[in-house]
């Protein structure tokens, strides 16, 4: 019995691993539905690109108030989980504070552990009035209803308890410290815990041990627990931001990417010597490949890596002239749309042994509609509005190729421009003798 705990706890530890990992793998096999694509290129810039977005928060800063709170809360977590490998430790070996041997320094990073977690319960308040007391406009609209919005206040609801936990642990400890409790040797600094101790004075050892060791116990179940919600959360973010800042675009905003098809038909129509009749070459492709895309598995995998990092936080839609002039488009429903569809296309794998059986749905059409994706402006002020790199514009490109090149169903006033063009070289209704007529008058 004496070492009942540290196996329930290395069950605990092997279960929660067990799960995450079964999670990250589906998350991959997701992910690797889409197309190939190179990103070996300009390697330097990506790197620079990941360093200074997704680990300096530079994008976050451009609103700072939201800023300044995600910063505290995004420190706090990183160190203060450094706190948890002792925890795993103590968990295993059946050891209590097992650092504590670092003196000083030891003391040091508890106390700006403590100070850190006060930091995070004050920036999840604030996070917690901006959603749902003052109700930010980009909180409010309505592809936030439903889950989205339970997910973000969850994560508020998990954050807090966690930074509780700590404290109530610490403050516990300290008091049993103080009272001179067998295994409770004095080590580390409590600044903000110590305020918690009046709460305690009077309770006996037997108690303050329960109320230390449940605090413990829920808190790094209440991680490990956390760690899996992740899959299922916009937290996801927190393991995804890194790659997808690294495999972000590098080049110009405004650079468009061409179809290789259509390039080589192009080339070959201005090729002189070129015979239009001629054979196509041995090995050449009797079925061309689909223009654009229909479902997510004609997107990239970059794509759909940026469709799992989406943070809902709306500043993409916020930034959007046309959802600010009241069209229907929103760049972050365009991503979590992406997203629900790939999650829905996995579920059917997982049902068929990991093999996709059409569903009779798509993602042009069953999620997104004809009139987001042409109500874009493609000002790319969404891509530069993403605090990870997440590029909405891309898709809705792609999905506008697929419309116009397999299934002609462009906007009549687009259509007409195209036909203008073909015809007078210029998307005028004018050849190109008559354009000029105005010098003459």
């Amino acid at each position: 019995m004496e070492y009942l705990p540290n196996i329930l706890f290395l069950i605990a530890l092997i279960v929660g691993i067990g799960f995450f990992t079964r999670n990250v793998k589906k998350l991959s096999r997701n992910i690797k539905l889409g197309k190939d694509v190179d990103v070996s290129d300009n390697k330097s810039q990506r790197w620079q690109n990941m360093l200074r977005i997704a680990l300096g928060q530079t994008k976050m800063v451009v609103r700072p108030v939201a800023g300044l709170m995600h910063i505290i809360v995004y420190v706090g977590f990183i160190i203060i989980n450094i706190e948890v490998l002792e925890i795993i430790l103590d968990g295993i070996l059946g050891t209590h504070r097992l650092f504590s041997s670092l003196g000083g320094l030891y003391d040091f990073l508890i106390g700006s552990f403590e100070v850190l977690a006060l930091l995070v319960i004050v920036a999840v308040v604030v996070f917690w009035i901006r959603r749902n007391i003052i109700r930010l406009k980009r909180f409010i609209k309505p592809e936030m209803n439903g889950w989205p919005k339970k997910d973000g206040n969850m994560i508020l609801y998990i954050e807090f308890v966690l930074m509780l936990l700590f404290l109530t642990m610490n403050a516990a400890d300290f008091q049993l410290q103080q009272l001179g409790a067998e295994h409770y040797t004095k080590a580390g600094a409590f600044p903000i815990s110590q305020f918690i101790v009046p709460l305690l004075d009077g309770l006996p050892v037997s108690t303050l041990m329960v109320i230390e060791r449940t605090a413990w116990w829920l808190h790094i179940l209440g991680i490990l627990a956390f760690l899996n919600y992740l899959y299922y959360s916009k937290h996801l973010h927190i393991l995804l931001a890194f790659p997808n800042t690294y495999y972000g675009r590098v080049k110009p905003q405004g650079e468009f990417n061409n179809l290789e098809s259509v390039t080589n038909e192009v080339k070959l129509m201005m090729d002189p010597s070129a015979d239009p009749f001629a054979a196509p070459p041995e090995g050449a492709s009797a079925v061309p490949e689909k223009f654009g895309a229909s479902d997510v598995m004609d997107l990239s995998w970059v794509q759909l890596l940026n469709a799992y990092t989406c943070t809902e936080c709306g500043r993409c839609t916020s930034e959007c002239p046309a959802n600010q002039t009241g069209k229907k488009l929103s760049p972050r429903k365009i991503m979590m749309d992406t997203r629900d569809r790939l999650e829905e296309v996995g579920k059917v794998m997982d049902a068929n042994k990991g093999e996709f059986v059409p569903d009779g749905k798509q993602l042009l059409g069953d999620y997104i509609s004809h009139e987001e994706i042409w109500a874009c402006t493609t000002c790319n002020a969404c891509v530069q509005a993403c605090p990870v790199s997440i590029d909405p514009l891309s898709i809705i490109v792609e999905m506008r190729r697929y419309l116009v090149m397999e299934q002609s169903a462009a906007p009549t006033e687009l259509n007409n421009m195209m036909s203008n063009i073909e015809n007078n070289g210029a998307p005028w209704p004018y050849n190109q003798m008559d354009r000029l007529n105005w010098v003459n008058e």
